[in-house]
This record gives structure tokens, sequence and C-alpha cells, in this order.
């Protein structure tokens, strides 16, 4: 299982989002069973058109993210998969 942690900004909106494992072959996969744990959270991550959203950044490993239109990126288990949510503003 792929072990998954997230950035403590999108605890404003998840408050009980921790770090976990979670079974999945591919980003895509990772993401879906995030939403099942945490309803919404793929609302935050993916655009309308299903791509991963600018302003976010998922690393598997210490690789970025490559296919961040489909997000069919494999994921290894034991694999340390980080979730980036960049904040904007000043």
């Amino acid at each position: 299982m792929a072990q998954v942690k997230f950035t403590p900004n999108l605890k404003r909106f998840f408050p009980d989002l921790c770090e976990c494992s979670i079974e999945a072959a591919t980003v895509a996969e990772l993401v879906a069973a995030c939403d099942q744990r945490w309803r919404g959270l793929s609302d935050y991550l993916i655009d309308e058109t299903g791509a991963l959203r600018k302003h976010v950044n998922i690393f598997i490993g210490d690789e970025l993210l490559r296919d961040k239109r489909a997000l069919s990126d494999a994921i290894a288990p034991e694999t340390r998969v980080h979730i980036m949510q960049a904040l904007s503003g000043g």
C-alpha cells in the first residue's frame, strides 16, 4: 500500500485528514480512494476535466507526477506519495 501524506493546509477543509495507507496502482486510483474517505477532497485536487489542478503537485517518492491529465503514473507498493496544494496570495 502507498503511504499518503497531505499538505497541512488541506486540514482547513478536511479536519480529519491524516497520513494513511491506500491501495492503488495509479495516481487516479489513489485520488479516487482518498475521495471515498474524505468526500469532496478530489474537488480540491482535480479540475472539471479530470486533470490535476494547476496549484496542486503530487510527488511519487521523489518524482513529480508526470501525467497531470489522466493521472496514470504508476504507484508501487510501499511508495510514499505527497499531495501538496500551493497557497496563493500575499
